[in-house]
């Protein structure tokens, strides 16, 4: 079992977004290794408070004992932050200072060989945030039809290949029995895509393994129903802040944010405005911040990160 470790990705760019105060209200959705949580609660010190979300118990394990010198100022609850609203309820907080996401896979789940994560070592396929319930990324490998593994790997994996993989790990099921391993869904994907096409800093299993593991977790639908959440809850003047590792996960954040941000939506020709629509965020991010090349160096996950953020009006 890995230690769990985990690098924060942009701490000063993140927290100068969030801008924690004394005595403010915070969620963590992703606390992970509560790296960004510890900053959180120090920038709020003494009296600010964090409810913390992870539907890894392995995660909350640490982040409790992590947090502990905080006492009572921190709440972590084992679910996933799409139902943060739920649970905000449960507490009685009607509203928060500030929620943060860091999207995507852990640096400890992808080096627990078990949690089936990684295409580098053999182990069970699983894939599940939640290792306790759900599917695993095996069920839907074993289960699906061709096209229905084509589609799942063309659009949450972005895939080029995704048609001929999912042919190929049919054909392996059929002669060989079901895809238990992430290392004989690894040879399915290499013998699909043609040697020539691999690419020199991306492994050929990449993708197929980022849109297992986003359909194991419906880690969009979540993203979703989160960003929706923590803007409702949002106190005037409160900000969102979200750390996004891929094209889809942007795509979301930066259509909820500007969904919130408009104004009128009339059509141009009326003389005044009907719908009565108005802004309720404005946004902090034009562009997403990005990690510099020096964090990068000695933080490899920080390349693809990007960082969005809003506040309530």
């Amino acid at each position: 079992m890995a230690e769990f470790g985990h690098l924060s990705v942009m701490p000063t760019e993140v927290l100068a977004l969030l801008s924690p105060r004394p005595g403010g209200v915070y969620v963590d959705g992703t606390l992970g290794g509560a790296g960004h949580a510890r900053m959180i609660l120090e920038a709020s010190s003494p009296d600010g408070v964090l409810v913390g979300f992870d539907r890894d118990p392995e995660a909350l394990v640490a982040a409790r004992e992590r947090l502990s010198f905080y006492g009572d100022r921190v709440t972590c609850i084992r679910s996933n932050f799409a139902a943060m609203d739920e649970s905000l309820a449960t507490l009685g907080i009607n509203a928060i200072d500030g929620f943060l996401l860091d999207l995507g896979v852990s640096s400890h789940q992808l080096d627990t060989a078990e949690r089936g994560f990684s295409f580098q070592v053999d182990a069970p396929l699983d894939m599940r945030m939640d290792s306790e319930t759900g599917e695993t990324a095996a069920d839907l490998v074993n289960e699906l039809s061709a096209d229905e593994l084509a589609r799942l790997i063309r659009e949450y994996g972005e895939e080029r290949w995704a048609k001929r993989i999912a042919a190929f790990i049919v054909k392996a099921r059929e002669q060989h029995g079901p895809i238990k391993s992430t290392l004989q869904l690894v040879d399915c994907v290499k013998g699909a895509i043609p040697r020539a096409a691999w690419e020199e800093r991306i492994h050929p299993a990449t993708r197929t393994f980022q849109a297992l593991r986003i359909a194991v977790n419906d880690e969009l639908g979540s993203l979703e129903r989160g960003l929706v959440a923590g803007i409702e809850r949002l106190a005037p003047g409160g900000r969102g802040v979200v750390i996004s590792f891929h094209s889809l996960e942007d795509r979301i954040v930066k259509t909820v944010f500007r969904r919130y941000a408009q104004g009128c939506t009339c059509p141009k020709m009326l003389p005044r405005c009907v719908c009565g629509n108005k802004p309720r965020v404005r946004i902090l991010t034009g562009k997403p911040v990005m990690a510099g090349g020096d964090e990068v160096a000695t933080n490899p996950r920080a390349r693809s990160a990007k960082v969005r953020a809003v506040e309530k009006l």
